[in-house]
């Protein structure tokens, strides 16, 4: 049998594109692992790999890595808590951290981790509550009082988040359940410039010599928590050849979805997205020019607009691709084959992909404004989501449970306030410069006379009004956000704040088009979707892993080198390779090394592993077999050191 190793640091929020897939832990790949590898995995051993992963609240994963509340993610998943915790007078991002003991420890302002303790199948009481013959509106009203239910019964119950997790586009729903750490310190970072060496240029393809490691510490009651499950270094690194495993939480794909849904991905929505991507990060980039200061207020912002641009590219490189749009075609033809053959599933799910196509068909009507008022593309401000947040609350908390938005249930009140009441810095000038630069997209987009830009702007240019806005806000006090929160509607609505004002005039027609998505496309997707999956199980069995839903996924690989234009490139990069990199790039940006680096060069064991690639059967291989084709079969998405039981971990102080 083989042993098995853990990579540490695991999926964040980029779509996923690795070798054997984004398995549930309640239906891993145990034949494939036994068939390929010689490794059965136990119930003992799964629950373990679970409770040592955890979820991070901005998006991103991470890895218990001691009993005392270490945990071990990739910088880029920490920054947000880094920038946070910067200052003008002290650059975290730029300079590093670290605490040469706990009580240097650093409390991030807003981070919470999430533990995933348990798993339950709550798929009969879901589908249940809707009736067949339901008018799609009931539908969806039915199904998420339902949802509410469960996740409030749940969290009276345990005491833990409950959250219940769509799967198959609606095939299945799983009630999880997760401890929270809010108590989040920072322990270590290193300089942003190892952290991100080799910059976009190598960022997407194999970050061969990057250091992209943070590690920080959950503590309860003001102590460093005592964690049962956490992985434990490996002195004796990886090898070529090693089978290895990867728990994190890889965002949201769409594999499953039909044709027509991804043509309308790739011919509406990605393009949407782009095109914001790329103003605002123009915008910012401008602004962030004119001082240092701007450049360190933009740049947490500015990274995540350049990793998503990169990555909603990556997405519409692949269904602009006619390969990889023929295999899926292929494959929708071959399951729809299998149900018309068959009169039982015909008459059962036949017409889903129909219910798709019309689903998608209006919801191409009324996408651009669903995107920018009630998605808030049109009001790219922290401010501005602070107030919509209240508003929303203060109307919704007056509700039973059961009838609430889902983002304003029991279940996730408590991560909703540590959010809400946030003392992270805020911004004015930085928060102006974005505010204004999406109102002038929404007046770009809707038209100057349309009468919601007409009252969004009131009577102003989008430059006079974002200052406007932001100026005249009191939102930047957390004391002021509490009492307006306590207060509820009747504080709300006599707040003469200028951005609830805005957000109380809005919510009416924003409400409109959310209750339109979702009779009018959510819920028959969700229907349809469900129809679809069930087909998928009866006619080829249920040996197949759901899309990503930023929710644990166990996926294996296998340590190994690739080629690149006739040569062999290894598996394992060393500390010296890092140097001859900077080299062969004259020392320029992003491939600088830090100065603390170069003066240290003497004192390294420069032939020390520093990142390794594994290789897989992932989307890549539908592209012709040639040398870039190999090379991206091998891409280094995720990497760091990986762990192994039996060792010790070792940190230095």
């Amino acid at each position: 049998m083989r042993i098995p190793a853990f990579l540490l640091i695991s999926f964040s929020l980029l779509p996923l594109h690795a070798d054997e897939g984004m398995w549930l832990y309640t239906n891993p790949p145990v034949k494939q692992l036994k068939q390929k590898y010689g490794f059965e995995p136990s119930k003992e051993w799964l629950d373990h790999v679970q409770k040592s992963s955890v979820r991070f609240n901005n998006g991103g994963s991470g890895s218990f890595v001691s009993g005392d509340g270490l945990v071990m993610t990739n910088h880029h998943v920490a920054s947000d808590c880094i920038a946070k915790l910067s200052t003008k007078e002290t650059d975290l991002v730029a300079k590093g951290f670290l605490a040469h003991n706990p009580g240097e420890e650093r409390k991030c302002v807003d981070l919470e981790l999430n533990q995933l303790v348990s798993i339950e199948d709550v798929t009969p009481r879901v589908n249940a509550a809707v009736k067949s013959g339901m008018e799609p509106g009931a539908a969806q009203k039915a199904r998420v009082a339902a949802i509410n239910a469960i996740e409030k019964e749940s969290l009276d119950k345990t005491g833990r988040r409950s959250d219940v997790v769509t799967l198959y586009n609606g095939g299945l729903y799983h009630l999880y359940r997760y401890k929270r750490y809010t108590d989040v310190r920072l322990a270590f970072a290193p300089d942003q410039g190892i952290a991100f060496f080799g910059g976009d240029p190598d960022n997407f393809e194999y970050p061969r010599y990057d250091l992209d490691v943070t590690f920080l510490r959950v503590y309860e009651q003001d102590k460093p928590a005592k964690i049962e499950h956490f992985f434990k270094w490996s002195k004796a690194g990886a090898k070529e050849g090693d089978l290895i495993f990867v728990s994190g939480h890889p965002g949201k794909t769409d594999r499953l979805n039909t044709m027509r849904h991804l043509e309308f991905t790739r011919d509406r929505a990605n393009p949407t997205s782009l095109n914001v991507l790329r103003r605002r990060e123009v915008v910012l980039k401008s602004w962030a020019e004119r001082s240092s200061e701007n450049a360190r207020r933009a740049q947490d912002d500015l990274f995540g607009l350049q990793n998503s641009r990169k990555a909603i590219t990556g997405m519409e490189a692949g269904l602009l691709d006619p390969a990889v749009m023929n295999r899926k075609r292929d494959a929708e033809q071959k399951l729809r084959s299998a149900v018309d053959a068959s009169a039982d599933l015909k008459s059962k799910y036949g017409n889903a992909w129909d219910d798709v196509n019309k689903a998608i068909a209006d919801y191409d009507q009324f996408y651009t404004e669903l995107y920018l008022l009630e998605r808030e593309q049109a009001f790219n401000s922290e401010l501005y989501g602070i107030a919509r947040i209240l508003v929303r609350y203060a109307e919704e908390s007056r509700k039973p449970n059961a009838d609430r938005f889902r983002e304003y249930s029991e279940s996730g009140l408590e991560s909703l306030k540590l959010e809400l009441f946030s003392d992270a810095p805020v911004y004015a000038d930085l928060e102006t410069v974005k505010l204004a630069d999406s109102l002038s997209m929404m007046a770009e987009w809707m038209g100057g006379n349309n009468e919601l830009v007409r009252l969004v702007l009131a009577g102003k240019s989008p430059q006079e009004r974002a200052a406007e806005l932001v100026r005249g806000s009191s939102l930047k006090d957390v004391a002021v956000r509490k009492k307006l929160f306590e207060g509820g509607l009747d504080a709300v609505r006599a707040s003469n704040d200028p951005l609830i004002k805005l957000a109380l005039q809005l919510d009416a027609p924003s409400r409109k088009l959310r209750e339109r998505y979702e009779r009018q496309v959510d819920e028959p997707l969700k229907q349809a979707y469900a129809k679809i999956a069930q087909a998928r199980f009866a006619a080829f069995g249920s040996d197949v892993y759901p899309d990503a839903t930023f929710t644990l996924r166990l996926s294996y690989g296998e340590v190994k080198g690739y080629e690149e234009e006739g040569r062999k490139i290894p598996a394992m990069t060393t500390l010296a390779g890092a140097y001859a990199h900077a080299a062969d790039h004259g020392y320029k940006e992003p491939f600088n090394l830090p100065k603390a680096w170069i003066e240290k060069k003497d004192s390294l064991a420069l032939n020390t592993p520093f990142n390794f690639v594994y290789c897989g059967h992932h989307r890549w291989k539908l592209r012709k077999p040639d040398d870039q084709q190999k090379r991206r079969d091998c891409r280094h998405h995720l990497r760091r050191q990986y762990l192994q039981p039996g060792a010790r971990l070792h940190l230095q102080r």
